[in-house]
């Protein structure tokens, strides 16, 4: 197959490769260290066995057990004479499966590269020559080169593939490590340029940290990519050490779901790495069935009241909810302007401060109290702790900031049961802060899921009385979810796509970016009705961020990542100096945002208090809680 027939099949929908073999041969018996490209020759039935268990669940595309066979890795093992007969075998073995397409597995060559290793490149093209002449001559209908770690030793392979077999269709993907970096560095745009320059007909990602990041990392290459097919194929989940074996913790039900989420931009090839089975497999080819309605689908999840919960059905924006979840989604349903603050939990065990704060916001005229989880990744009391001490103590209802980052899959849901039994029925669910940037910079950052991933946990698991796994929970929760979006990002397609899939995950409202105008916010209703073929209809609460001084501002325009200040408004509180006088000219172009963005069809404000100063938020909240008086 050449490259113009690869990408014509890719065009024709979505190819299904394999999953994991190397963690297929180990549970099979094969030791954690042994070669198992070897197996070819000395275990063929259970190479086929695997390739047939793939091929069985619904895989196309089969690729040979030839990952490590090169001069390098099969030396360690005595083998590197043998690297031709290896590669005939496991092509005879991928063709006997029964599989439509067999792509020849090339990995990185198990050695460093000069300046950083011994090995000099034009070595390192000389290996990865002979294992391509022995895969080519073998038979196999695309090479893929997989799993690499360095950009430089792609540009080797590549060379040698072109030299060698310039009529073979050629499939290039990286790895990336937990910070979404390849191992020496480079980010997933940097290496998709440098693929995109390069004679390579297809590339992606595969193996990593699992299904979310994979999501994450063809999100970032897609621009990039030079318009070349997108190949994912992640491990099931990240790897980890239970009883002294590594494990992958990831559902075939959770991968597919990911893999969702990837067809609906468009990936053309999908399937699995370490970890993942043909149950995965049989997952994800469902999942490829399913593509068509997947892609049109736009019908949002209902949210199931308990049974307990007396109440007739409320409506907002035309999406049906049991009432009464919460005073928010009540408000949203009457079409009352709705008033919201971000509090940040305190750095102790002492809450008078934030209870008394809050009890200024109600006083002054707040609908709802929003408490930031670990804002910027430092730490503070847990914000479900925070929410459950306002409402109990200062009595007006809270907004649960909810990032994934840092909690595994178990504790998500632990997590959200626990915050429902404190009455905390109100959701924002993010991705959260990189722990990097706060005062732990060497905490863990796993994403089990993403933002999209945790709604739709939410909205059809929790909400519908099951867990993750589809395990009852008794009573289904009544959380009420939103959803962060940004008007003024820089990739305006790429954020209505991103939108599209929080809203048909089940997102009930909205929270944005701070906002001094409403262009950005028309721009993205724009952007959201080419892209999603239909307005965006769920409700907005338009971020506001006053302003304290031209200093302040300057800050923010400049070092603050989607705040983007217009020009005329730094330039009045550059006029203004600092101090009071200041704060006056910041109150006024704070509350003129308001007024616009009201008379641009926003539900609600959100407002962001500079410097913890809740004495200035309470006097712009007393200006405008008249509004909501009005509806």
């Amino acid at each position: 197959m050449d490259g113009t027939a690869l990408r014509e099949l890719l065009r024709a929908g979505a190819l299904v490769s394999d999953g994991g073999m190397g963690t297929s041969l180990v549970e099979a018996g094969a030791p954690v260290d042994a070669c198992f490209e070897s197996w070819c020759l000395d275990r063929p039935e259970a190479v086929l066995a695997v390739h047939r268990g793939f091929v069985g669940a619904g895989a196309r595309l089969v690729l040979t057990n030839t990952f490590g066979a090169n001069r390098f890795r099969l030396g360690r093992y005595g083998l590197a004479g043998r690297l031709p007969q290896i590669c005939e075998a496991a092509v005879v073995l991928a063709r006997r499966s029964g599989a439509e397409f067999i792509g020849g597995s090339i990995g990185p060559l198990g050695v460093r590269l000069a300046p950083y290793g011994r090995v000099r490149p034009v070595d390192a093209e000389a290996a990865y020559r002979e294992q391509i002449e022995a895969l080519a001559a073998a038979g196999v209908d695309l090479l893929v080169v997989e799993t690499q770690l360095d950009v430089r030793e792609i540009e080797r392979a590549v060379a040698a593939a072109r030299d060698v077999a310039p009529g073979l269709a050629l499939a290039v993907t990286a790895t990336f490590t937990r910070d979404d970096r390849t191992p020496l560095g480079s980010t997933p745009a940097e290496v998709a340029r440098a693929l995109a320059g390069l004679e390579v007909d297809a590339i992606g990602a595969n193996c990593g940290e699992g299904p979310a990041q994979i999501l994450r990392v063809i999100e970032a290459m897609r621009p990039e990519a030079g318009g070349r097919p997108l190949i994912a194929r992640p491990n099931a989940g990240g790897p980890a050490e239970v009883g002294g074996r590594i494990v992958y913790p990831a559902t075939p039900d959770y991968v597919a779901e990911v893999m969702r989420s990837l067809l609906v931009e468009g990936v053309a090839v999908v399937g699995g790495c370490c970890g993942t089975r043909p149950t995965h497999t049989r997952a994800i080819a469902a999942a490829v069935a399913d593509a068509p309605s997947v892609r049109a689908r736009a019908a949002r999840v209902e949210v199931a009241a308990p049974s307990s919960t007396p109440g007739s059905p409320a409506t907002v924006s035309g999406s049906p909810i049991a009432a009464p979840v919460s005073e928010l989604a009540a408000a949203l349903a009457r079409e009352r302007f709705v008033v919201a603050v971000e509090m940040e939990p305190p750095r102790s065990t002492n809450a008078a401060a934030l209870v008394a704060a809050a009890e200024t916001l109600r006083d002054a005229g707040a609908t709802v109290i929003d408490v930031a989880d670990s804002p910027m990744a430092r730490m503070r009391m847990s914000a479900w702790a925070a929410c459950r001490l306002i409402q109990e103590r200062a009595g007006i209802e809270t907004v649960l900031h909810f990032p994934t980052r840092g909690r595994n899959l178990l504790r998500l849901q632990g997590d959200l049961l626990g915050a429902h039994a404190l009455g905390i029925r109100n959701l924002f669910v993010c991705l959260g802060d990189p722990v990097t940037i706060g005062d732990h910079p060497r905490a863990l950052n796993d994403v089990d899921v993403t933002a999209t991933g945790l709604l739709a946990l939410v909205t059809q698991g929790l909400n519908a009385g099951v867990d993750r796994s589809g395990a009852s929970i008794g009573e289904p929760t009544a959380f009420f979810p939103g959803a962060a979006v940004a008007p003024s990002a820089g990739d305006l397609e790429r954020e209505a796509r991103v939108l599209r899939r929080k809203v048909e995950a089940g997102a009930r409202f909205l929270l944005s970016q701070p906002l001094f105008d409403p262009a950005p916010l028309r721009a993205l209703r724009e952007t959201y009705r080419r892209v999603a073929g239909r307005d965006l209809d769920v409700p907005i609460l338009a971020g506001v961020l006053p302003l304290a001084s031209g200093r302040h501002a300057r800050f923010l325009d400049n070092e603050v990542p989607g705040v983007s200040i217009p020009a005329p408004v730094l330039a009045r509180l550059e006029r203004a100096g600092e101090g009071e006088r200041a704060w006056a000219v910041g109150r006024a172009v704070a509350l003129e945002a308001v007024e616009a963005l009201r008379a641009d069809g926003v539900a609600g404000i959100y407002l962001v208090p500079h410097f913890g100063r809740y004495d200035r938020a309470a006097e712009l909240v007393e200006a405008i809680a008249p509004l909501a008086a009005v509806g």
